[in-house]
């Protein structure tokens, strides 16, 4: 069953978690009764698919040996090859669902939500390097954190830090009701977002919009408008789903999207647009290069060393997508577009050419949704066809 994909998954999962809801407004802790739930719910939504239910087995024993093994080397040691070897091993399983199909082969490793649980895995043995995890993870907590099922398919990509703190407070009965109100608002937010508006944006204009358009060029223009905002309405509508069960087994998971269509420019987008994913690529990826790159000092232009992060970055964020070739453009395309912001930016610090009032700003708005809009555009593929 997909996650979110029709009423009968609500219907079953506000079932389950009525007792939940119970326990919450009579402050008793629900961690028991919610990873009973955890199981139920994946149980449910790989029911049907053995290949798929097997590959999470799998997957899951091979990142929990992998994270509990390297927690236990870097208590003693701290080698640079041995944290590059447990990266490696973490985003394999990944790797090899984004090949086999590429390569006509049958995906026999991949499954829903693979690549939210990598991003996962994979960050609990970069913080362990950092020493921002320096005890060892209880199995059951590292196993519910992995396995969460409200985010498993759509994210957002949670940190086992926070996930954790918010399984240690105690909710009191009132504050549990602001949970739960805030939960179920962000559910119906999610009907809103991806039934009613989404669903007529697709069903209704880009489904017709060969009947609508007077010429090939206002085609291609209405698709490029109605994608982008089907594009956001649709993911946002699935997020808000995930993180309203989240609330309501009192799991704050963090906001995904914050009116990215107002983006003053392409920085501010990507710190509105798919949050945690776009924070994720920044913190484990692009940090990482400049920080590793300055400490070389293999190149002593910072200016260079954030542009070449960027690329990295983009490019990475496109491959993640996908091994199609608009997913590679779409990656390489936003990449030039932060360098030469980046390079714009640098200018117009020193020679204060574009000035900060509300006409520049209602200005930088619309170019950057232009710019967006395009760049999904590329990212649907129908540019290239």
């Amino acid at each position: 069953m997909t996650p979110y994909g029709s009423f009968t998954f609500f219907i079953i999962f506000a079932l389950l978690l009525a007792p939940t809801v119970i326990l919450g407004l009579k402050g008793k802790r629900f961690l028991a009764y919610n990873l009973f739930v955890t199981v139920v719910a994946l149980a449910i939504i790989f029911a049907g698919t053995f290949n798929g239910a097997f590959a999470l087995i799998v997957f899951t024993i091979w990142q929990v040996l992998l994270i509990k093994g390297y927690i236990s080397y870097r208590k003693n040691k701290n080698s640079t090859l041995i944290f590059c070897l447990a990266v490696t091993a973490s985003i394999l399983p990944l790797l090899i669902s984004k090949f086999l199909p590429f390569f006509g082969q049958v995906n026999w490793i991949g499954f829903l939500g693979i690549s939210y649980l990598t991003f996962k895995a994979t960050q609990l043995v970069i913080e362990t390097r950092d020493g921002l995890i320096k005890t060892d993870l209880p199995i059951i907590r590292l196993l519910y954190f992995i396995l969460f099922f409200p985010t498993i398919s759509s994210g957002p990509i949670d940190r086992y830090r926070r996930f954790d703190k918010d399984i240690e407070t105690a909710i009191a009965p009132e504050q549990y009701k602001l949970y739960l109100y805030d939960g179920i608002n962000k559910i119906f937010r999610g009907f809103l977002y991806k039934y009613i508006i989404g669903y007529a944006i697709n069903h209704f204009f880009i489904a017709n919009i060969r009947f609508i358009a007077t010429s090939d060029f206002q085609n291609h223009l209405l698709y490029m408008y109605s994608y982008s905002l089907y594009l956001f309405f649709d993911f946002a509508g699935y997020t808000a789903f995930a993180i309203g069960f989240s609330y309501i087994m009192g799991i704050r998971s963090p906001e995904n999207f914050n009116k990215p269509f107002i983006s003053r420019n392409i920085k501010d987008f990507w710190n509105r647009w798919h949050m945690s994913l776009s924070f994720w690529f920044r913190d484990y990826v692009y940090m990482r290069f400049v920080f590793w790159m300055t400490k070389k000092k293999w190149i002593k232009n910072r200016n260079v060393v954030s542009n070449l992060g960027y690329i990295l970055l983009f490019l990475l964020m496109g491959l993640w997508h996908g091994l199609e070739i608009q997913y590679i453009i779409y990656g390489l395309y936003h990449a030039l577009v932060m360098v030469a912001y980046n390079s714009f930016e640098r200018f117009n610090k020193k020679y204060k050419w574009w000035p900060q009032n509300k006409f520049t700003h209602i200005a930088a708005i619309v170019i950057t949704f232009h710019v967006v809009c395009f760049g999904f555009y590329i990212f649907s593929g129908k540019l290239i066809k």
